[in-house]
């Protein structure tokens, strides 16, 4: 007699159609987003928005958040971090445009 001591990770199709209807939301918060004049802030709010995304997309439908918790804080930690880089790199580009 063997005992199987691996866990599934399942989630209800009601979650993931939570989680759909959160990424049409950040859908149309960057549509929305995208016609508010936030001068040097629209590239930043817009990779707000995807970054969110992409980490909900990471940790529902790659079942992520249902793996070791070192994986969960790598994945979490580098979405930031990818995050703070690709700002960071934007507002130097914007910053250093000659004005017309």
């Amino acid at each position: 007699m063997t005992t199987d001591t691996k866990t599934e990770h399942s989630s209800s199709l009601s979650n993931y159609f939570l989680i759909w209807i959160l990424l049409l939301f950040g859908t149309a918060l960057t549509v929305v987003a995208a016609h508010i004049d936030l001068g040097p802030w629209n590239a930043a709010v817009a990779l707000t928005i995807a970054s969110v995304k992409a980490l909900l997309v990471a940790l529902f439908f790659m079942h992520i958040k249902g793996a070791h918790e070192r994986l969960l804080k790598l994945v979490v930690i580098t979405t930031i971090a990818f995050l703070i880089i690709l700002m960071s790199l934007s507002m130097a580009d914007y910053a250093t445009r000659l004005r017309t």
